[in-house]
């Protein structure tokens, strides 16, 4: 006599399948895994912390290479005496450097915040289907490709320059078509200085932040977009209450990793502006620069430096934080 099983009622809901745990790897497992990976960690340790290390023990010194003293620190030269945390008191008292760190506060911020607007606009239009789409991608991220200096020089050269600078001769071409002679010369390194900076580092960011826009955009799933569409939602509605939530997590990673990468910056001011005119566009890395090989004092250049990679390292913590909860919610997914 055989029995039959009645199938479960649409009302039941039947108990998920257990998930079994995890192998627990021994310890010479774990260590067989890891070992490929040591000589890479051992050659990251040795080239990048050990001088940082020493980096932190030159900002306890006073150390002037014009003024040498009698202390020897591991070779590498002599010092007067040790500073204690003067050298950290003056890098969060010297007007200077305060000024270096407004400058680089407002750097940051406006590049990363247009850079991200107009990255996400182009983000959207590259999303839609339309006939050289393929081409317009590759012509939009080649401003991301160029070397720094390289992408410096040609706005400083090919753009600023007041006498044959293409800005200047499209101005002077719209002034001639008024009947004007000549339009006015415009200098705009020496006049808007930090302007002209903000728009070269733009240029060279807006690809980046579009690249991971793009990314978020593509990632939408369709049925919802579809299921809009059917309910008759505008363009707007879908993209202000489907699209824009869907991309936060994607907006708050390109404007991290942009800050991370525009607090950097040196190669632009150092070619285009030179931190001028005076120091309107002094940032933190010019005027560490400015302190190590023009002033010649190691130990304060050492402790504005040791300053500048905390910042760093606070905000790529939370760089990372979003990068890990961006991955866990499309594994949920």
């Amino acid at each position: 006599m055989s029995t039959t099983t009645a199938p479960p009622s649409a009302g039941t809901r039947q108990a998920p399948t257990p998930v079994p745990p995890a192998r627990k790897l021994a310890s010479g497992e774990r260590w067989r895994r890891r070992g490929p990976l040591l000589p890479a960690l051992v050659f990251t340790i040795v080239l990048t912390q050990i001088p940082f290390l020493v980096t932190i023990g030159i900002s306890f010194l006073n150390w002037n290479v014009l003024r040498p003293g009698d202390k020897d620190f591991i070779g590498l030269g002599t010092f007067n005496s040790f500073a204690g945390f003067s050298n950290y008191a003056t890098v969060f008292t010297d007007t200077r450097l305060r000024h270096a760190v407004v400058n680089t506060v407002v750097l940051t911020a406006s590049v990363v915040v247009v850079s991200m607007l107009l990255g996400l606009l182009l983000a959207v239009l590259l999303d839609k289907k339309f006939p050289g789409r393929g081409v317009a991608r590759t012509l939009l991220i080649a401003p991301f490709l160029v070397m720094p200096v390289a992408s410096a020089l040609l706005w400083k050269h090919a753009l600023y320059n007041p006498d044959y600078g293409l800005l200047n001769g499209v101005l002077n071409w719209v002034w001639q078509l008024f009947g004007a002679d000549q339009g006015p010369v415009v200098d705009y390194v020496s006049g808007t200085p930090m302007t002209a900076v903000v728009a070269a580092l733009v240029w060279q960011w807006t690809p980046f932040m579009m690249l991971i826009l793009l990314a978020g955009l593509q990632s939408q799933p369709a049925d919802v977009l579809e299921a809009a569409r059917l309910d008759r939602a505008s363009g707007f509605q879908i993209f202000r209450f489907i699209t824009l939530p869907h991309l936060r997590r994607y907006i708050e990673l390109s404007v991290l990793l942009g800050s991370i990468y525009v607090l950097q910056t040196f190669d632009a001011i150092f070619t285009i502006t030179q931190g001028g005119p005076g120091s309107a566009t002094t940032n933190l890395p010019y005027e560490i620069y400015l302190t190590m090989f023009r002033k010649y004092e190691y130990g304060e250049a050492a402790a504005a430096g040791v300053v500048v990679v905390v910042g760093s390292i606070v905000v790529a913590t939370f760089a990372l934080r979003t990068i890990s909860s961006l991955f866990t919610e499309e594994h949920t997914r």
